[in-house]
């Protein structure tokens, strides 16, 4: 039971990294037999990932329809970004201050890894970018704030493969700094006001006409994250 259990968390995390990574883009279908045959796994770890997903607002399914990648409105991306802000602004006034400094040392290590994947690997930058946030979250100690930033921040990632520009990993980067030494100065107001510019310019590098949909090969998609998984033994990373 508990190789199952493992089994299917690590498949759930390497889709979630190939979605929020942009690999697996809005509308993408998601076959069952396909995911199920690329990852080793029964259609049924396979349906339960895909309903975890869905849970989150990254996958839609529909009875008979099978599922696919989430494909957020233009109205629904603009409130996502209004309901970050409100949730962000509450862990910058929780953490504002009271960062050990074992946390602060972590925060700066995620953003060199930012740095070390900014014009390298472009995936793997968007995909840190958006993990940074959820790293802020998890460090308030609220499961409630960690779930809900979570879901919303890659919710949000959604809207940015539709209709942004190019992700600015540079931007990022700079910003994601400026905020930690805000945290770690204890200037909660500074460090709200640093994330609201923050994810304004990301919502503002939005772009109300959709990206044309790239022409590619779903299992050879999938390959790079089937390899993760059997790399760490059904233990990937989140």
């Amino acid at each position: 039971m508990r190789k199952g259990a493992d089994r299917s968390g690590a498949i759930y995390r390497a889709l979630r990294h190939a979605i929020i990574e942009q690999a697996l883009e809005p509308g993408a279908k998601l076959p069952e037999d396909a995911i199920g045959e690329r990852f080793g796994a029964s259609r049924t770890i396979v349906r339960h990932v895909l309903g975890q997903l869905a849970a989150e607002g990254l996958v839609e399914t529909r009875r008979n329809h099978g599922a696919k990648v989430a494909t957020p409105s233009w109205d629904e991306a603009r409130d996502l970004f209004d309901v970050r802000q409100g949730l962000e602004g509450l862990v910058m006034a929780r953490l504002a201050g009271r960062l050990e400094p074992g946390q602060i040392r972590r925060l700066n290590a995620h953003v060199d890894e930012e740095e070390r994947a900014r014009g390298h690997d472009e995936p793997l930058s968007i995909r840190l970018a958006t993990e940074f946030h959820m790293l802020l979250a998890e460090m308030t100690g609220s499961p409630v704030l960690t779930r809900y930033i979570s879901e919303n921040a890659s919710r949000c990632g959604l809207t940015l493969a539709l209709y942004s520009r190019p992700h600015s990993s540079e931007c990022a980067v700079s910003e994601h700094r400026s905020i930690i030494t805000a945290l770690a100065k204890g200037d909660a107001a500074r460090a709200t006001a640093l994330m609201n510019e923050h994810l304004e310019a990301v919502a503002g590098r939005a772009l109300i006409v959709p990206r044309p949909a790239r022409e590619r090969d779903f299992k050879s998609i999938l390959g790079r994250y089937a390899d993760s998984v059997g790399r760490n033994g059904g233990k990937a990373k989140r």
